[in-house]
């Protein structure tokens, strides 16, 4: 089993993560994007990325690569990478749907000496216990196929963490196909790559990075609830923390996205099926999903006042995706926010996100374009995601849309704009 004879890549997936690991294997192996979303296909061999995801440099490398929408028209691949979202269900149980469904594509196309590489995100032993026994009904494990996990740290909306500038890590059914997946990536990977014992572990690896970050914002998202009912304020009590040296820096606000706002479900899912009964992560999870009441009661204890005066009140809502300089909307926060807000009969709702590439159909008023709101006053703007796009535009929007003696809302306190009063949470 050499390297060289595996340069025949096919990814499963031509989202976020897909469509980085497609363009950095392109620049030297022959590459294949399989994805059934046939519109984004099509997109992306015009050139186009919705997502807004790929410089214009990495744009010349499209052409490198082949794009299909049925996996019935792939001739050949000595590699497969599956790189498939793993949402939950409205009930916060694991869906592992496209999961299960990528891995009997493959199933169909691999041959023997095939490697199979996971890089989606799920609890520890879905490949062994969901994957290997879909995989396995013609061939032998570690005989005729091998299996991989790579679990993926793409940064969407981030152009200095880049692919190639991320540690990775990874992991395979035995320890030769382990040194191949390491030679694997680490040609593609600038920074390190680190090989895992098992496939099991790099899962756990991959599952608590997020969970722990989850549980941090959590903590600092009960100190803002805390220390808001003493006058305090939490920007000025974490700077004043941060000074010592192993104070780990992070900041209150909604948590949503497909990663940190859905992990932690897969991990409690399987530790309640193996008979543990997690407390800590899903207290985090339960204050985290609830921030946005937070929030929205310091509003609207702010713009009460208005109310008493005036019959409707127009608002506008700034940002949309669940974090800034990207264009992902999944499991956002700002959702949970605007259903609230709808519930008041006098609020008129106006979101602006010029991220936002989306054809989905919302239930309130939205728009990506500055001209459409141009012209309109607004009582209060609540500045919920900082995008660059926004930032550039805020000190105009500020002059020429909020009507005298209203306010700006900051959340995440990206700005300080001295000429108009901001509320701070």
């Amino acid at each position: 089993m050499k390297l060289n004879k595996f340069t025949k890549i096919c990814i499963v997936g031509a989202g976020y993560v897909g469509l980085q690991l497609a363009i950095n294997f392109s620049k030297k192996d022959n590459v294949t994007i399989y994805d059934k979303n046939e519109k984004r296909i099509e997109q992306l061999r015009k050139g186009i990325d919705i997502n807004n995801d790929i410089s214009n440099i990495e744009i010349k490398y499209l052409n490198k690569i082949k794009f299909i929408n049925n996996i019935s028209y792939l001739n050949d691949a000595n590699i497969f990478i599956i790189t498939v979202p793993t949402p939950i269900f409205k009930n916060n149980q694991p869906n592992l749907k496209l999961v299960i469904d990528a891995t009997k594509q493959v199933e169909k196309k691999i041959s023997k000496g095939n490697i199979i590489i996971y890089e989606s995100t799920f609890y520890p032993g879905t490949v062994k216990e969901i994957c290997l026994p879909i995989l396995s009904k013609r061939y032998k494990l570690n005989k005729d196929f091998y299996c991989g996990y790579s679990p993926e740290r793409v940064n969407p909306g981030d152009k200095s963490k880049t692919l190639d500038k991320i540690d990775k890590l990874v992991s395979g059914s035995n320890d030769k196909v382990t040194r191949i997946i390491f030679n694997l990536y680490q040609s593609i990977i600038k920074s390190k790559v680190h090989i895992m014992r098992s496939i099991e572990e790099a899962e756990a690896a991959k599952i608590i990075e997020n969970t722990q970050r989850d549980l941090n914002i959590a903590l600092i998202n009960e100190f803002t609830q805390i220390f808001n009912k003493m006058n305090l304020s939490i920007y000025e009590i974490l700077r004043g923390a941060s000074t010592k040296w192993n104070f780990l820096n992070f900041k209150p606000g909604l948590v949503g996205g497909h990663c940190i706002g859905v992990d932690p479900y897969y991990l409690t899912y399987k530790a309640k099926k193996i008979g543990y009964n997690p407390k800590l992560i899903l207290a985090g999870r339960a204050l985290n999903d609830r921030m946005h009441i937070h929030f929205q009661k310091i509003f609207e204890k702010k713009i009460n006042i208005k109310l008493k005066s005036e019959k409707k009140l127009n608002i506008l809502i700034l940002g949309l995706t669940f974090k800034e300089n990207c264009t992902d909307i999944r499991n956002s926060k700002i959702f949970n926010l605007i259903k609230s807000l709808q519930k008041n009969k006098k609020y008129n709702l106006q979101i602006y996100d010029p991220m936002v590439t989306t054809e989905n159909k919302f239930n309130f008023k939205f728009t990506t374009n500055y001209s459409n709101i141009a012209r309109k006053k607004y009582s209060a703007i609540l500045y919920c995601v900082p995008h660059q796009k926004i930032n550039l535009k805020i000190k105009k929007i500020l002059k020429k849309n909020l009507l005298p003696g209203s306010f700006l809302f900051d959340f995440k306190n990206a700005c300080n704009f001295s000429d108009k009063k901001i509320v701070k949470i």
